[in-house]
Parts: C-alpha cells; sequence; structure tokens
C-alpha cells in the first residue's frame, strides 16, 4: 500500500491522496478575475490525479496584489469564475481551495518575464509593517495604522466567506515568502514599537488575528491551512524555533496543517539557501513532530519514492508540488503506477492507462 496515494481525513474533509497543487501565481488575471488560463491551469492538475487543487496567492485586497495581473477575491463579482473552478476539480474528484494573501510591500511588482521591481504604469502605493521597500528597486510602502491592519484582517475573513460561497474545502492562509503577514513575523522587517512589534507575541499577533477571523467564518467541517516560511536564512531573523511556537499557538487558534516553505523576508546573497532535492522538508518535520499539528512539504520534491518516503516516514502529511505539477500535470498518475497504487483515470483517458504509447500506435485505438 501506499501512504502517498491513501486518503487523508482533515476534519469533515477528506483528501483522495497526500499529493497537492502548490500556489502558483500565473500572473494572468484582469482586476482579479479567473479566466480560461485558469480553469485549464487549474482544472487539468485535478484531471492529473492531484489529491487538492489550490489556486495562486489570491489577493484578498486590490492593493495586495503582487502584480496588476494577480488573482483577486476582494470582491463577491469574483466569485462566479471561482465557482467554475470549484464545480470542474470536484467534478474530478479533487478539492479545491484559495491560498489567501496580501503581498504587503512586494506589492505593485512587475511580472517575473517583465522584469523585477516595480510597475512602471498602473501602479499602487503598498502597505506594509515598515516604510522601508524590500529593496531600492520596490516601491515604498507606508506603514499600517490600527485601523489598516483592522480592515486587513476583515478583507481575510472576507476572502474566506468569498471562498465559502465559490464550493472552496480548503483555505490557506499565506504567511510566507515576504508577504504581509510575513512582513510583521519577521524581526528583520518588523522594527515597530506598538503592539504589532518587538516581542514574539506582538509580531505574531496579526496572522493569529487573522487565522481567527477566517475560522469564525469558515465551516467548522473544513480545513484551514497557513503557509510559513520556516526560516529567514540571516542570523537575527525569524528562526525555525520560532516557525514552531507560531505553529502550536496557530494550532490553538484553529488551525490544521502548517504548509512549510522558507525564505522570502529580505533579499539574500546566492547561495545563502542550500536549495536542492528535498530542502525544507526537514522544517516541515521538526514541526510536525514538536507543534503536534499536520505539516505539509514543499521545495523540489519530483521524485515519487522521495514523495512517498516523506509521508510514510511520518514527515509530513501532505507533499505540495509546483514546478513539476507544470512540467507534467499528469505526475500523480504515473506517480501512483511508479508506486503500485491505485490512482483513477479519467474515462476520457483510459485508452492511455498501461505502458507508454509508442510511435507506431494506431492512431484510431
Amino acid at each position: 500500500m501506499s501512504e502517498l496515494f491513501s486518503p487523508i481525513a482533515l476534519r469533515g474533509l477528506t483528501l483522495r491522496n497526500r499529493v497537492a497543487v502548490s500556489p502558483m501565481c500565473e500572473y494572468s488575471s484582469d482586476d482579479g478575475f479567473a479566466n480560461d488560463w485558469h480553469v485549464v491551469h487549474l482544472g487539468s492538475r485535478a484531471v492529473g490525479g492531484a489529491g487538492l487543487v489550490l489556486t495562486e496567492a489570491i489577493a484578498v485586497t486590490a492593493e495586495g496584489r503582487i502584480s496588476p495581473h494577480d488573482l483577486g477575491i476582494w470582491k463577491d463579482a469574483h466569485i462566479e469564475q471561482l465557482a467554475r473552478i470549484a464545480r470542474f476539480c470536484g467534478e474530478r474528484g479533487a478539492a479545491f481551495g484559495t491560498q489567501l494573501a496580501h503581498a504587503g510591500r512586494k506589492a505593485s511588482t512587475k511580472r517575473p518575464w517583465e522584469g523585477s521591481g516595480a510597475v512602471e504604469t498602473g501602479g499602487w502605493t503598498p502597505v506594509s509593517s515598515t516604510t522601508e521597500p524590500f529593496d531600492p528597486s520596490y516601491p515604498i510602502p507606508t506603514a499600517l495604522d490600527e485601523a489598516g491592519i483592522a480592515a486587513i484582517v476583515r478583507a481575510f475573513a472576507d476572502a474566506a466567506r468569498r471562498t465559502r460561497d465559490a464550493g472552496g474545502s480548503v483555505i490557506e492562509i499565506h504567511s510566507a515568502h515576504g508577504y504581509l503577514l510575513h512582513q510583521f513575523l519577521s524581526p528583520l522587517v518588523n522594527r515597530r514599537s506598538d503592539r504589532w512589534g518587538g516581542s514574539f507575541e506582538n509580531r505574531t499577533r496579526l496572522v493569529r488575528e487573522v487565522v481567527r477571523a477566517v475560522r469564525s467564518v469558515w465551516p467548522e467541517q473544513l480545513p484551514l491551512f497557513v503557509r510559513i516560511s520556516a526560516t529567514d536564512y540571516v542570523a537575527g531573523g525569524w528562526d525555525l524555533d520560532s516557525s514552531v511556537a507560531l505553529a502550536g499557538a496557530l494550532l490553538d487558534d484553529g488551525a490544521d496543517l502548517i504548509d512549510v516553505s522558507s525564505g522570502g523576508a529580505v533579499p539574500v546573497p546566492a547561495g545563502t539557501i542550500p536549495i536542492g532535492p528535498l530542502y525544507q522538508t526537514a522544517f516541515a518535520e521538526r514541526i510536525r513532530r514538536e507543534a503536534g499539528i499536520a505539516t505539509g512539504a514543499v521545495g523540489m520534491i519530483v521524485e515519487p519514492v522521495d514523495a512517498e518516503a516523506i509521508v510514510a516516514g511520518g514527515r509530513a502529511d501532505l507533499v505540495f508540488l509546483a514546478r513539476e505539477l507544470l512540467r507534467d500535470p499528469y505526475w500523480p498518475l504515473f506517480a501512483a503506477r511508479t508506486l503500485g497504487a491505485e490512482a483513477p483515470w479519467p474515462p476520457q483517458y483510459q485508452r492511455a492507462v498501461g505502458p507508454r504509447a509508442t510511435m507506431h500506435e494506431p492512431a484510431h485505438v
């Protein structure tokens, strides 16, 4: 029996397997609306056998977008197209969810294929824990005051309600990669002297308030995830000990799984992050063991045997795939074959079940 392809129950939701589509920004939206690109991009991963399909980081406010082309969930008009994707994924046996996000000082920037730094037209002034930009090419943010912070918390709760109305069954709160909630967590970015900065309790206050606000409107039977960066990779920054402590607190607040990534709070020199296969899995393993909460592992997980070993070894409960699912949307179907597991192929694709086709197979078969 494959552990990777065994079901998992999270509250009242059962995923058909432990393979999750990690949020991947597509930078292909207009005014936050999902379109045919998102239907095909996300829907094809459901057809490909993933147990959970998450949207890219979906902005809870217009100013919270990374770029002007990000998905949004800041108004009710966004619900209809998201519901279309949720229905399609559900019909293919995959759970659908949103990654609720606010970019903070990393907002109003270019799409990756257009360069880096602030957009040249159509931009806006970002908000953050600080007035310091991420780097000199990024916009200078405004520091949030009490009213602004309260509005952010409400925006996350409103986005959770819209996810519910769209038919989503999972929410992930994005508190990693140097975006707004991580900007409050990291002492490298958050140098505030009010109740939102300084101590661990104060720096974690915003993400905890967001989690509690989302949990208050999110159905009790549905799970809530939080993505964190386990470490900033810089001395004096957010670290793994802090992540373990935060994960335990978030469990008390109603979170069900911590999706464990790393980095992004501040620029670091090339080579600082030891990137390689499974390079973040040890973070997920320690948080799972010491905080007593389910975790997801992400980061250069490519081989089916490695994904299987992560789950079978109790290192994490879910395996999140990103680039590998861009290369092959049907990775779960072929991974199941490699592991000797059962993964149902769509009936429309049954003719492809079995050994890889050869160039000489009759086209009409």
